[in-house]
């Protein structure tokens, strides 16, 4: 592997010149792409290339003079490659951001969902040549605009929700709220933008004393399901199934929801099955996190521990909604450690959230409630 030369011709605007735009790194082996990848980021006037780059070594050099707020990296690549340079690029500004532009193919999804553990926030498909369309754009420049965005009113909104230092909502309301809550029998998890990285933080503080039956609707393409249903297995270290109809809910095992329709929960006498949707949610999004909790609020009748994790937009709300009419119990994932504050910073500005704090935190809360499960 050849050392990256001392110049950069890759480089464009100088962060210098991005007058408060949301500061873009461009990392692609592929001459086009990479320019593909400006033109269109270009076409947003909120937005500025600070760099491009044709390997992970040079990104790196770049970044350290010229930070970026949003890296768009390929993982496939000569040399170091996207996925070994990641630690390197995130350690690069505290608030990077890094969206994984990857492939369809088999191998791509394993190293996606790797590159997501790790660290990186969000991921998009590579399309096929000619698919850099028109709704290609404005996917990437949502994305972009998600992940650049300030966290400043965010994390301003959640101090005055949960004082620095709380780990339980101190109003009044919320105390009240959390002692009248159902003691759950199901715990589920709904993630989408930066969420996989915290869910596995979330995971690995769960021991095996916590058996509750575990739910995870997470916003994947559907090839990438079976690979995360692998990689949060290991990260649990316990079953991990893709739950498709009429799979069986089961004390000590993760249900996931499949790509291609959203996870609905049944009672059927003594047991819980998972029934599998297909129809439009508000949020547009499939799996949606906002049927499963709204089910789980009619077939637990409110017995369920719900945990929004980092993610652009507002599914899980109204389910969660739902599920707190029941009985239920609400946890939000910080405004700081989240790539995106968007679904769980609804939940909280809803006043839904009994807690809100990082991933080790809910861990921590939830295996608060391993006396009370033993009691069931």
């Amino acid at each position: 592997m050849s050392a990256p030369p001392s110049s950069s011709p890759d480089r464009t605007h100088p962060a210098s010149e991005a007058h408060g735009a949301i500061r873009v790194m461009i990392v692609d082996d592929s001459l086009t792409v990479r320019t593909v990848f400006k033109r269109m980021v270009e076409s947003d006037r909120s937005m500025v290339v600070t760099g491009t780059a044709s390997s992970a070594e040079r990104a790196i050099v770049q970044l350290k003079s010229e930070p970026a707020d949003v890296v768009l990296l390929d993982l496939e690549m000569p040399g170091m490659g996207g996925l070994e340079a990641l630690p390197q690029i995130l350690a690069t500004s505290d608030n990077v951001q890094v969206l994984v532009v990857s492939s369809l193919t088999q191998d791509g999804a394993e190293h996606t969902l790797a590159a997501l553990s790790t660290g990186a926030a969000d991921t998009m498909l590579k399309p096929r040549p000619g698919g850099f369309n028109e709704d290609y754009r404005s996917q990437l420049l949502a994305k972009i605009r998600a992940l650049g965005g300030s966290t400043a009113e965010a994390v301003g909104i959640e101090a005055e929700l949960a004082p620095p230092g709380s780990t339980v909502r101190s109003d009044p309301a919320a105390i009240k709220r959390l002692l009248r809550a159902k003691r759950p029998e199901v715990l589920a998890v709904g993630a989408s933008t930066g969420g996989i990285h915290a869910l596995n933080l979330m995971l690995r503080g769960l021991t095996p004393e916590f058996d509750l039956p575990i739910l995870v609707t997470q916003h994947l393409p559907s090839s990438f399901m079976p690979v995360f249903a692998r990689q949060i297995e290991v990260a649990s270290g316990r079953r991990a199934h893709i739950a498709e109809d009429g799979t069986p809910i089961r004390p000590g095992e993760i249900a996931v929801a499949t790509g291609h329709g959203h996870m609905i929960v049944e009672r059927r006498g003594e047991e819980l099955v998972a029934r599998i949707s297909a129809d439009p949610m508000p949020s547009g999004c499939l799996p949606s996190v906002d049927p499963m909790l709204a089910s789980l609020a009619k077939a637990c009748e409110g017995r369920a521990l719900a945990v929004i994790l980092s993610g652009m937009g507002r599914d899980g709300v109204e389910g969660a909604a739902a599920l707190h009419r029941a009985g239920g119990t609400i946890y939000a994932q910080d405004a700081e450690t989240s790539a995106v504050w968007g679904m769980p910073g609804a939940v909280a500005k809803a006043d839904l959230a009994t807690l809100i704090g990082p991933p080790e935190t809910l861990a921590e809360a939830i295996m608060a409630l391993v006396p009370a499960t033993l009691a069931r």
